[in-house]
């Protein structure tokens, strides 16, 4: 079995030097270990990964502007973002610019190792229940190849993030009817605090946007309750 590749980008020697050597032997991945956000950059263009794992505040490049860069070159490939600040502005910042999940130094190696499979997982998951199964959603004007991540629209294009794929796939399953707020922070997120609620909140305010050019296509707050994908 082909071994999935980590970008790991870690200022901290010997921290990075830790994480390496845990995820390569208990995780069995193939890692790569940059010491600043431009190698790391470097390392991305150069090379396919799985998935990377991204410090915040970093010399060169911080970790932040790092998964930007790395947004506009790969939509899809989840990013996890490591870092002493753990204010909801900075989770809120990190989920926006299409981070995948947010762990708050310090952490236990063993939760990192679990985040990093439940991504992994998700992402390359082909089995479940017939509504796991489910790819291609129509939702007015509009195609989304859950797969793909991909909305189409008259030959136009849209790229999502894994979150944002996975939460309007949630949506269409729901569709027309209450997605609660709960059943998709649980999903998602695993876990339904305050912190997710707010990160998931912008990634609704991007669907909304993504979908804004069919009036017949809304995403409403239900009070209360959740939010409902309304297709007329």
């Amino acid at each position: 079995m082909t071994k999935k590749r980590v970008l790991l980008v870690e200022d901290d020697p010997n921290l990075g030097a830790i994480l390496e050597d845990y995820l390569s032997l208990k995780g069995k991945f193939d890692v790569k270990l940059c010491k600043n956000g431009e190698e790391g950059l470097k390392a991305f263009t150069s090379n396919e990964f799985d998935i990377c794992i991204l410090d915040v505040m970093m010399p060169k490049k911080d970790g932040l502007s790092l998964g930007k860069d790395i947004r506009k070159i790969n939509s899809t490939v989840p990013i996890i973002f490591a870092t002493a600040k753990g204010m909801l502005e900075d989770k809120t910042e990190a989920f926006g610019l299409g981070g995948d999940d947010y762990i708050t130094k310090p952490f236990r190696i063993e939760e990192l190792l679990l985040r990093i499979n439940a991504l992994l997982k998700r992402v390359g998951n082909q089995d479940g229940s017939p509504e796991e199964k489910a790819k291609i959603f129509n939702i007015g004007e509009y195609v989304f190849d859950y797969q793909s991540q991909v909305i189409n629209r008259k030959g136009e294009q849209q790229k999502l993030s894994t979150k944002e794929a996975e939460l309007l796939r949630l949506l269409c399953l729901k569709m027309n009817d209450v997605l609660t707020r709960e059943e998709a922070l649980l999903q998602i997120w695993h876990d339904d605090n305050y912190f997710n609620g707010r990160s998931m909140d912008v990634f609704l305010s991007k669907l909304r946007k993504y979908l804004r050019d069919d009036p017949k296509v809304e995403i409403i707050n239900v009070h209360g309750k959740g939010y409902k994908l309304l297709v007329s």
